[in-house]
């Protein structure tokens, strides 16, 4: 390694440690990234590049006045490597920001591979290290072997609960004369194919999803399953009433057919849909496209016989199926500070789902805190704490504040973050102010800790 110093360990190299490791190398301390892929595989990772994204391409809205937009805004303004590859191999999705995942990963491989100061060693980890500065960012799947070692360094067992990933189908194999483009109240591009349905055949639909088989999930899993309710089982928000669906990704407002008259007119509103089901582009090609909000556990076969019954998808070929499978996270109000220190070891860090903060990108937040973090600690400086009117800031005060006993994963959202002076009655203009002011206190709080400074930008994202 070079310069001298001894170089920081990162375990995991999902989105969070590739973050994570990048933040370290760039303030100029040496870092050694662990990634147990390919030698051992995950249950849901299908390659051996660094934050693979494993459950949809998107990173969610880019809209100034939507949680996700937010922070990507704050990640932009800190220099995050992954949102900076993530803007750099987007794919078209209306006001989302998603990418092509193939390419998006390996140029986040190949980048932090040509780094002077980053080591990537392809090995588990079988244990937390013993000493020096670490950043632990394993993920909802982190390998046994680990779990074990950090339940014994916490005292607790892992809470958990059950995550999905939606299909995805060949392009050519929907049928475009059914399936039309639009983006809901025609925000933004139109970028999603929606594959419009009646009454009779949503319910149709509907009846063969409630009655499909379900893979058999691991004894170990049976035992503790329980459903993030922000990433439910299609088949299990079918389960939970007829209109479900209808209230949630398959909800028919805001998509017009432009083929078929605008349906806002009065005398075409016959024409409305009464579902919807959304498909999102995964590629930049388009050949490829994501089923939004079909995170499923179905059995294979059954998910083909039952997704081929929505209209436009007769003939879909799968190139992926949905999967399921359990995430865990620790209790971080008893565990954690808001600087991602482990209270009881403040030289190691913790950061992505792990941590109980849910959303990709998240994940890429509290991978540059603790990254950030780890490298000020090598040199001796103060770590630092997000200001909590920031989307950040907010997450990760929320995280190592709730109540112990109810904690759960939180995605970024609005509610968790300080009222305004003064009250505005308009939803969106009221999330537009938070954004402002998180953005102005951002640079305001980078500029008081001087962090330009400290940053050697020695290889270009």
């Amino acid at each position: 390694m070079q310069n001298g110093m001894t170089p920081i360990h990162v375990i995991g190299g999902g989105l969070a440690g590739t973050e994570a490791t990048w933040q370290i190398a760039q303030a100029g301390v040496p870092v050694i990234l662990h990634e147990m892929r390919p030698v051992k595989r995950s249950p849901a990772h299908h390659s051996e590049y660094l934050s693979e994204l494993v459950c949809s391409n998107s990173f969610g809205a880019q809209a100034a006045d939507r949680a996700s937009g937010l922070l990507h805004a704050e990640l932009r303004h800190l220099d995050s490597v992954v949102i900076a590859k993530a803007d750099a191999h987007q794919v078209p999705a209306g006001g989302a920001l998603a990418v092509d995942r193939g390419v998006f990963s390996q140029d986040l491989t190949a980048t932090l591979a040509k780094h002077p100061l980053i080591e990537l060693r392809r090995e588990e980890v079988l244990g937390i290290p013993a000493d020096g500065i670490a950043v632990i960012a394993t993920g909802p799947l982190t390998s046994n072997s680990l779990s074990d070692d950090l339940q014994r360094f916490t005292g607790q067992a892992y809470m958990s609960f059950f995550d999905a990933a939606s299909p995805i189908v060949v392009g050519e194999s929907i049928n475009r004369e059914v399936a039309f483009l639009a983006s809901r109240y025609d925000r933004g591009e139109a970028a999603y194919l929606n594959c419009p349905m009646t009454q009779e055949q949503y319910l149709r639909f509907w009846t063969e999803l409630c009655a499909a088989e379900q893979a058999e999930l691991k004894e170990f899993e049976r035992e503790t399953a329980k459903f993030f309710e922000a990433c439910l089982p299609i088949e299990e928000m079918a389960r939970r009433g007829e209109d479900t669906m209808r209230y949630g990704p398959l909800k028919p407002v805001g998509l017009f057919d432009a083929r078929l008259g605008d349906f806002r007119d009065s005398e075409n509103r016959s024409k409305r849909p009464y579902a919807v089901v959304q498909l999102r582009q995964e590629d930049k090609a388009g050949n490829l496209w994501n089923m939004v909000g079909f995170q499923t556990n179905l059995r294979w076969g059954e998910q083909k016989r039952v997704f081929r019954l929505i209209p436009g998808l007769e003939q879909a070929e799968f190139v992926r199926m949905g999967v399921m499978h359990r995430n865990t996270f620790i209790n971080s109000p008893e565990l954690l500070h808001p600087t991602l220190q482990f209270k009881a070891r403040p030289a190691l860090l913790a950061a992505g789902q792990l941590v109980g903060t849910e959303g990709y990108t998240a994940a890429v937040a509290g991978g540059w805190l603790a990254g950030t973090n780890a490298a000020r600690i090598a040199k001796g400086q103060l770590p630092l704490t997000l200001p909590v009117t920031t989307m950040m800031g907010a997450l990760f005060d929320f995280i190592s504040s709730a109540e112990p006993k109810h904690f759960q994963p939180m995605p970024p959202n609005f509610g968790i973050i300080p009222a305004l002076p003064q009250r505005v009655k308009n939803k969106r203009e009221r999330y537009g102010q938070y954004g402002d002011r998180a953005l102005t206190d951002l640079r305001d709080w980078y500029r008081h800790h001087g962090l330009s400074s400290l940053v050697v930008k020695a290889v270009s994202a």
